[in-house]
């Protein structure tokens, strides 16, 4: 059916507050930049990417009044004290992909993930098969909003594409878990079989002192062997972790592993166990980050089918690969429940996957904001885990700013009472959800988030009612 342009975000609202969507026809795509959402959702404004930053921007950490945003050239720390007025501090020129970010206490910690010829901030791009190149996590101060300084550096195997922190029960350290994965045997600092994370551990009293203290074996049988072929039927092996979300309070955790999806016991942070496993031979072709309901019963894992960089919102893929997937702890294991993937068909030339979200803090209920690349923003309403159900959107026509299949947000996460979106090329995005079932979510404050370190409603020294 076709649908005037200026009626979309008409139909798009009607369908959001129904509780369902349906597939958007080709003449429905918007035009390039122009903004599509539903009548639930605000955009609230819009925040360019500072000119110093000259590489796409990637994920978010949160502290107190302040945005921290990587980008594969650095990062940025954004005052979000007025989120309608959400302004640049300062931005720092560090190359080298991803910087992952968390941050704790004064200390930020951002993930390189592509061979360097040294730590600075000054290195450039250097072979892995050269002995000396390094990759790993760099440590910098950042007491000082608008100057922040690099103290630290620790090199780990095959680098940090992405990371997790697991603060100690008594204070005194913080862990990293380092996930990354591409193991080759013509580098001699990440050979096969890679079957390991690195845990960086970080004295709080002295951040300079950190390093590996541990590299466990988790995959002892080598894991899920992967399917070969092309594109979209292989499936990824498990060599390694893509990434990993810690639930510290509970003392487990979730790992994305490529192949398979995983949860372990982390209640000795040095010594993290495998406890359960799952695998998708069908419809996943790649485990790529995982996110706990606020009880610790569910957990929802994103397949990264074609890696970010392939149009996978249409037809042709469908509804199940590329898909979120919910499963259920039961007994310590994880049975399937279902998938989700936005209904909303996107161009040929829009890059669009799951990817990073976090929860919206709704007390009875189990929603998650998540991104999609050039999908945009999806809220999703998974309380019944067999029948998720999409409740509000956000999304721009294909970014024609840049290459074709190289745009759109790569995190949105929810902190004290509004969206926050990072995308590529077109900075940082503020949104509002105005929603009953998101009702009562804007009164939960955080003093700090890293979504892959996950606090509780409420949690100990990380959350509070107002």
């Amino acid at each position: 059916m076709f649908t005037p342009r200026r009626a979309i975000v008409l139909l798009a609202a009607f369908v959001a507050m129904a509780g369902t969507t349906v597939p958007a026809q080709a003449a429905d795509i918007p035009a390039p930049g122009e903004i599509v959402m539903s009548q639930n959702m605000e955009h609230v404004t819009n925040v360019p990417k500072p000119e110093a930053l000259a590489d796409i921007n990637t994920d978010i950490a949160f502290q107190d009044n302040y945005a921290y945003v990587g980008n594969y050239y650095g990062f940025s720390i954004y005052d979000i004290r007025n989120p309608k007025r959400t302004k640049v501090v300062s931005s720092v020129v560090c190359p080298g992909s991803q910087m992952d970010m968390s941050v704790y206490g004064d200390l930020l910690f951002g993930s390189v993930d592509s061979s360097r010829n040294n730590d600075s901030c000054s290195s450039t791009s250097q072979p892995a098969s050269v002995k000396e190149s390094w990759e790993g996590i760099r440590i910098f101060d950042v007491s000082d909003k608008r100057n922040p300084k690099y103290i630290k550096s620790v090199e780990t195997n095959c680098g940090s594409h992405t990371h997790t922190l697991v603060p100690d029960r008594w204070g005194k350290n913080v862990y990293i878990y380092i996930s990354s994965y591409g193991p080759n045997d013509a580098f001699p600092d990440c050979k096969t079989p890679h079957d390991l994370i690195s845990i960086v551990k970080v004295p709080l009293r002295n951040p300079t002192a950190a390093s590996v203290v541990a590299t466990p074996v988790l995959f002892p049988d080598g894991g899920f062997p992967g399917v070969p072929g092309s594109y979209p039927d292989s499936k990824s092996a498990t060599s390694g972790c893509h990434d990993i979300t810690a639930y510290p309070e509970r003392g487990i955790a979730a790992g994305a592993c490529m192949g398979e999806g995983v949860l372990f016991d982390i209640r000795d942070p040095e010594q993290p166990r495998v406890t359960a496993t799952a695998r998708d031979e069908t419809n996943f072709a790649f485990w790529h980050s995982a996110t706990f309901n606020n009880d610790g019963t569910k957990v929802i894992f994103t397949d990264e089918l074609g890696g970010g960089s392939r149009a996978t919102c249409n037809e042709a893929i469908g509804p199940n690969r590329g898909a979120n997937a919910y499963y259920d702890i039961v007994r310590g294991q994880l049975q399937f429940r279902s998938y989700f993937k936005i209904s909303r068909y996107q161009d040929d030339s829009e890059n669009c996957v799951a990817h990073n979200g976090s929860l919206i803090p709704v007390k009875g209920r189990d929603i998650m904001v998540q991104a999609w690349y050039q999908g945009g923003i999806s809220v999703v309403d998974f309380t019944d885990s067999a029948n998720p159900k999409e409740i509000a959107f956000f999304e721009r026509g294909p970014d024609n700013t840049a290459p074709a299949l190289s745009g759109g947000f790569w995190s949105a996460y929810y902190y004290n009472g509004y969206i926050y979106g990072s995308d590529f090329n077109l900075g940082l995005d503020v949104l509002k959800i105005n929603d009953w079932r998101t009702k009562g979510a804007d009164k939960v404050r955080m003093d700090s988030l890293n979504v892959q370190s996950q606090p509780s409603y409420g949690g100990r020294g990380h959350g509070h009612d107002h």
